[in-house]
Order: C-alpha cells, then sequence, then structure tokens
C-alpha cells in the first residue's frame, strides 16, 4: 500500500527518513515569489522572510489534476493508495485529491479527511505507514486512524492575530470581537466541522502557553500518559516554557519538538506555540 498525504503534515525529519510517504505539494506565494513548502522553503528560512516584508503570505493547495497525475504515477506500481489530508474544513486540498481519485479510474485510491492538521496530520500518516508496511488492509488502518482522529488534539496559541485575520481562517472562531488583536485565543480544531475553535482565551502569551496545558488537563486528565509533540513558530522560548509545564502535570512522552510548516505558518505567523496529544496507549502496539 502507498501513503501519500500533504505539506501540512509535522513529521520530524528523523521519522520521516523512516517513512514511505509521497507528498503532495502546497504552495506559498510571498512578494512575487511562489515556493513550495517543505522543498525550497524552510521554517527558518520562511520567517527570516517574512520578518522582512510586510506583505501577507498567500498559499495554494494542488489541483485535482496534480493529484490525478500522483495517484497515476503511483498507481504504476499496482498497489493500493491511501490519501491523508488536511481538515476539509481549513483547506480545499482534500475535495482536490478526491476529485483527482476520479479522474485515475486505473488507481484504487481512498481519500481520508484527518479533520485536522499540523502534527496530528503527521502522526495519522506515521501510524498509516507503519500499519501499511506491516500489510494491514485499508479498512483496518482507517479504523485506526479514526480513533486517532477522535483521540488526539492539536492545541495552539498565537502572539499575533493578523495572519489568521487576513487569511479568513478568524471568521470560524467565535467570541473573538473588538479586542481580538490585543487577546491570545487557545485554539484547537473542531471535530464535527474540521474547522479551528477557541477552547479558552488569555490576555498574555505566557498565560495561554499554561492554559493549553489545562485545556489538555480538562480533556484527558492531571497526571495521564500521553504522547506529546511540541510545535512551534519560531519560538523557542515559548515552547520551552510548554514543556516544563506539561511535564509538571502529566506522564509524557515525548515525540521530537518540529517547526510549524511554512504552508502553515503563512497563516498563523510569527510567535506560534502548540501540541500535538493523545493517550499514550494508542501508539504502544
Amino acid at each position: 500500500m502507498i501513503i501519500v498525504t500533504d505539506r501540512a503534515a509535522d513529521i520530524a525529519p528523523d521519522l520521516l527518513k523512516e517513512l514511505d510517504v509521497h507528498f503532495a505539494s502546497l504552495r506559498i506565494t510571498l512578494d512575487d515569489h511562489t515556493y513550495e513548502s517543505g522543498i525550497d522553503l524552510d521554517g527558518e528560512t520562511f520567517y527570516k522572510i517574512l520578518g522582512e516584508t510586510d506583505s501577507f503570505p498567500i498559499t495554494s493547495q494542488p489541483s485535482a489534476g496534480e493529484f490525478a497525475e500522483l495517484y497515476r504515477k503511483l498507481a504504476e506500481k499496482g498497489e493500493e493508495i491511501l490519501s491523508i489530508h488536511i481538515s476539509s474544513g481549513l483547506s480545499g486540498t482534500f475535495n482536490a485529491a478526491s476529485a483527482g481519485a476520479q479522474m485515475v479510474p486505473e488507481a484504487k485510491v481512498t481519500v481520508w479527511d484527518s479533520m485536522t492538521l499540523s502534527c496530528p496530520l503527521g502522526w495519522q500518516v506515521e501510524v498509516a505507514a507503519h500499519m501499511a508496511k506491516a500489510g494491514a488492509s485499508v479498512e483496518d488502518i482507517l479504523k485506526r486512524l479514526a480513533v486517532m482522529r477522535d483521540k488526539c488534539e492539536g492545541i495552539f496559541t498565537l502572539d499575533t492575530m493578523k495572519y489568521l485575520i487576513h487569511g479568513g481562517r478568524i471568521s470560524h472562531i467565535k467570541g473573538l470581537l473588538a479586542s481580538v488583536l490585543n487577546i491570545k485565543p487557545i485554539i484547537g480544531v473542531d471535530k464535527i466541522s474540521g474547522k479551528y475553535i477557541q477552547l479558552a482565551r488569555q490576555v498574555s502569551i505566557k498565560r495561554s502557553i499554561q492554559g493549553i496545558a489545562e485545556v489538555v488537563a480538562e480533556k484527558y486528565g492531571a497526571g495521564s500518559r500521553l504522547r506529546v509533540q511540541l510545535l512551534h513558530g519560531n519560538n523557542p522560548e515559548g515552547v520551552a516554557l510548554l514543556r516544563e509545564i506539561m511535564s509538571a502535570v502529566f506522564d509524557c512522552t515525548w515525540m521530537p519538538t518540529v517547526p510549524i510548516a511554512p504552508v502553515l505558518g503563512a497563516h498563523t505567523g510569527p510567535g506560534l506555540v502548540g501540541l500535538s496529544v493523545g493517550p499514550a496507549a494508542l501508539f504502544e502496539d
């Protein structure tokens, strides 16, 4: 079985080397120059460029035709294809992949809506790739991914809201009114709509980082054994604070900290601090 995903999946580089995964391109245009996220633009370079311009980045997804071309090429290997993508509530990538699959009837393609992004999406891709390598069926993999989609969370906070506002994604978050530029929301992804939701909010980034741990405790219970992966947008100090707080409250199995993918950072800007979290027992087999 062949696993396909997109560049909204954040996977630690050392882990990615172990996985047989194919990526559909997601692009960023900034100051009239177009980059492929994760190919010719890494996180460090992206934030350097972003800090030197007043322009806002624009992202674009693969077309149905590009997906069809990828599936057609991969189908030559004679294997089934499982294509796992960023939440359909946040991007049109899933719909483009579905349309692309219909254009290639000779390929047996299953397209899966992760209903998430970043590290939680990366975790689904990771598990699917390991299960596929072990010979699991598409049906068995999808059952596991459905449990992960329900049990795992992606939670983050931002130092600035202007990039989310500019990208139009703030419209999905209730309760952010005139003070939107002055608060630090804690944001997750809704399990039903796949859109961003506000889980809590604070008046400073430090208190918001502390609030992430409080949200995790409400869902899983203090002292729980959790798999945790931290991520950030050019904010190593913030992510170090979150690690310290999480270590004090939970029994954490740590995955490598990663910078958020440039194609996601284009919508959140610098300063993001967040995590992917789920029950450690989900990953022990």
